[in-house]
């Protein structure tokens, strides 16, 4: 009976009450502008990162990065680290044993010397009345729980930053592809300024515009380049190798974001789902960790209260001895128990400021996941803003290269039959370029932008 009246009294009191989220999330996280036929029940953060990413050399990659790369196996070590924290945490509960033999020789004015020794066993045992052992293990499974998350946020960052600089290297190949292909009509084009200029036919002011124009296409192409090798060398850092070639498959060679007959596949409705926003702050490791730490500073305060209440601890030793004088053989027996209890009268203001200190971290912790919220919503409208901006300037990009291109061969024939002036099909020929590598530029930003979304609903955390 006493017994259950203290247990009832210690509940009532909150001293072992188990951690419940009671901050509410913010309405609307996704915004008030996203539309309604993007929220859904099923969302693309449902997708693994290998059913995201299509391309079979992207998933070797990442599976690498995922292998090597340091920041992730130290995220690991710190889960393991975690793990012993909780199980040490989790054996506080048990008695201490030492074995703690000592022996001494000693003699007085010549005399022969006197032998004693004891050989016993001391054991101590923290009683948990209190629940402070409790609260500083909950704290610390709280702790592991928040290096998983970690783990999965490093994990989910690696996978976005090696898909990003991977479509990034198609997307340098293919402004190479634009531009030495660019380089070759400009060649020609200038060749035949320049037998036109020597037959008389024209000005060396053509001439040396078309060399300009050329030229600046050569200074793109060597740029493009050092691009390229500076991208493989950044990818060469994630897995941890000396800076070498990375193999990627042709622009538009599958399925994932080009196709040359459905259009580009990333703006598929499928890429746009958003799932509902409880689906998504259970999937984001970030709105996770930020939970975990509420529970850990709750835990936190319940230690930090437990420290008001007296604390009681079981003490004792057993062994053998001679130093009552006798001198047998192996010795006496010696029995000795021990029972404290200490209650904390004036502590010079400290356990009352460590319990101030707990409260004002665990309401600092429930802004922190109200700010986690918002800043979740933020990318995902940020994200979803930028995948419907890419798949508008799409559609205007593609048919832009197509009557730039149709005006560029249309001018250029005008010029072969006197028709046209060499500046107007100069002009046509830099429209072209342009349109062609901002087409380009757009479906890298467009693959950037549904990466970030993926990413933002808690996607490749797994």
């Amino acid at each position: 009976m006493t017994v259950a009246a203290v247990s009832l009294v210690l509940t009532g009191c909150g001293l072992y009450n188990k951690y419940e989220k009671t901050v509410e999330e913010p309405a609307d996280v996704f915004g008030i502008d996203v539309p309604a036929g993007f929220v859904g029940d099923a969302s693309i953060a449902q997708m693994s990162w290998r059913e995201f990413f299509t391309d079979p050399l992207l998933q070797q990659l990442i599976d690498s990065v995922l292998a090597r790369n340091t920041d992730l196996a130290s995220a690991r070590i710190a889960i393991e680290k975690s793990q012993a924290s909780l199980q040490a945490a989790k054996l506080a509960y048990l008695p201490s044993l030492y074995f703690s033999p000592q022996g001494s020789l000693s003699s007085f004015d010549g005399a022969k010397p006197t032998k004693t020794y004891n050989l016993q066993m001391q054991v101590s045992w923290d009683l948990d009345v209190f629940g402070s052992i409790t609260s500083q293990k909950r704290a610390k499974k709280a702790q592991l729980l928040q290096a998983q998350m970690s783990e999965e946020a490093t994990r989910a960052n690696l996978i976005s930053t090696t898909a990003q600089q991977y479509f990034y290297l198609q997307l340098l190949d293919r402004e190479l592809e634009i531009l030495i292909e660019t380089d070759s009509l400009w060649k020609a084009s200038l060749d035949t300024q320049q037998a036109l200029y020597e037959n008389g036919q024209t000005y060396s002011t053509a001439v040396n515009q078309q060399e300009s124009s050329w030229l600046d296409v050569k200074l793109q192409i060597v740029g493009i380049r050092r691009s390229i090798r500076s991208t493989e060398n950044e990818i060469c850092r994630l897995l941890c190798i000396t800076p070498q070639h990375i193999e990627r498959s042709h622009w538009g060679a599958t399925d994932q974001y080009h196709s040359a007959t459905e259009g580009q596949r990333l703006f598929e409705e499928r890429f746009m789902k958003l799932g509902v926003p409880a689906v998504m702050l259970e999937r984001r490791p970030d709105i996770r960790l930020a939970n975990f730490y509420m529970e850990e500073a709750f835990y936190n305060t319940q230690a930090a209260r437990a420290a008001f209440f007296p604390s009681l601890s079981l003490s004792g030793s057993a062994g053998w001895t001679n130093n009552n004088g006798i001198e047998v053989n192996p010795g006496k027996l010696l029995l000795q128990a021990v029972a404290s209890l200490s209650q904390p009268i004036f502590a010079r203001g400290e356990i009352k400021a460590n319990y101030k200190i707990a409260k004002l971290n665990e309401e600092n912790m429930k802004k922190k996941y109200i700010q986690a919220v918002i800043d979740a919503g933020y990318d995902v409208n940020e994200a979803l803003a930028d995948c419907q901006v890419a798949r508008e300037k799409h559609i205007y990009y593609n048919r832009q290269v197509e009557v730039l291109h149709e005006a560029y061969v249309g001018t250029h024939e005008l010029m072969d039959n006197g028709k046209a002036a060499y500046l107007e099909v100069l002009t046509a020929q830099e429209s072209l370029l342009s349109a062609q590598l901002n087409e380009a530029a757009n479906l890298y930003n467009g693959a950037q932008a549904v990466i970030a979304l993926y990413i933002a609903l808690g996607g490749g955390s797994k």
